[in-house]
């Protein structure tokens, strides 16, 4: 059965995870994970970025807890994954892909869910190991759990918002959003928060692209019906995407330049313009001044090479 594409949803939170392809580490040492922060801490700075809620970064997979604007999801993980993958290969010696297939990503209803998740990824340190307590787990570096409890912030994350929900006073809130993280402890792995099961999940709504009911999971289905009906993305947004992703000019993405930057720009755009926009393989040869040829040896050598040596 084919996979779903994945449902951008503006203003709604998702619970986005990656793991490592056949549970391999991404993450070997505290410069893999610094590297990561530096390039997530950039994105999040973009004008439109996402907002986020709540982290984790574990040695084989991570966690977060997003709410995206305008800007497609899909194009700041593709940066910030693809950019990861990049440095780590090159950091460890090692060729192709470092992700298991693609991201997953929950559309998540905020009301019942929002406070658990953020529960359930602060505390994935705790349960894999990489902590012994919850005093180990608010110095822990890489989840969001520390800046919550007035540690220092390690990437622009939402604070104040998270907070609020416990109370308007700032001691008050910590207070409870600690004792909230306390009770979290004997509640197992809630593995429901990590996959959403569509009608076999408890209270599901029949799509497993969604955590939520099936009054929730409808409306977010009529609004992705309604987005598709309005309108795809165009040749010129991927182009556009792509050169805002890999630093690469539009002009040098379609010009003449045979760098290994320009190059590996280039076959992504030829790659996603034909998979995403329906371009034709003799449009993208008219758009860069190349051969349909060209331009189909480009894709296949990108499908070849796989995600992990994609530059950006």
């Amino acid at each position: 059965m084919p996979r779903q594409p994945r449902i951008h949803a503006p203003g709604l939170f998702h619970h986005v995870m990656a793991r490592g392809i056949e549970g391999c580490e991404i993450f070997r040492d505290k410069t893999d994970r610094e590297n990561f922060l530096d390039r997530l801490s950039d994105l999040l700075a973009q004008p439109n970025a996402p907002r986020l809620y709540a982290w984790a970064l574990l040695s084989n997979h991570l966690h977060l807890l997003l709410q995206p604007t305008d800007t497609a999801l899909s194009t700041m993980m593709r940066c910030l994954l693809t950019g990861h993958a990049v440095r780590f290969n090159l950091r460890h010696n090692r060729q192709g892909h470092l992700f298991q297939n693609r991201y997953k990503s929950l559309v998540v209803d905020e009301e019942t869910y929002f406070l658990e998740l953020v529960r359930y990824i602060h505390l994935n340190p705790v349960r894999a190991g990489a902590v012994e307590s919850l005093e180990e787990l608010e110095r822990y570096p890489y989840a969001g759990h520390g800046a919550l409890v007035g540690q220092r912030m390690r990437v622009r994350q939402e604070v104040e918002e998270v907070l609020s929900r416990f109370s308007v006073k700032p001691g008050r809130a910590v207070a409870a959003y600690r004792d909230f993280i306390a009770d979290g402890i004997g509640q197992g792995q809630r593995s429901e928060l990590g996959h959403a099961h569509g009608v076999n999940q408890t209270g599901g709504g029949g799509d497993a692209r969604i955590l939520g009911g099936k009054a929730f999971t409808a409306a977010v289905l009529a609004r992705q019906k309604l987005e598709k009906s309005e309108g795809k993305i165009t040749v010129e947004d991927i182009l556009t995407q792509v050169s805002v992703c890999t630093g690469v000019a539009v002009a040098e993405i379609l010009g003449a330049g045979r760098s290994r930057r320009a190059s590996a720009a280039r076959a992504q755009f030829f790659d996603r313009a034909q998979k995403e926009a329906g371009a034709t393989l003799t449009e993208l040869g008219r758009m860069s001044g190349r051969t349909h040829v060209a331009v189909i040896k480009a894709i296949r050598k990108r499908r070849a090479i796989g995600d992990g040596t994609k530059v950006t």
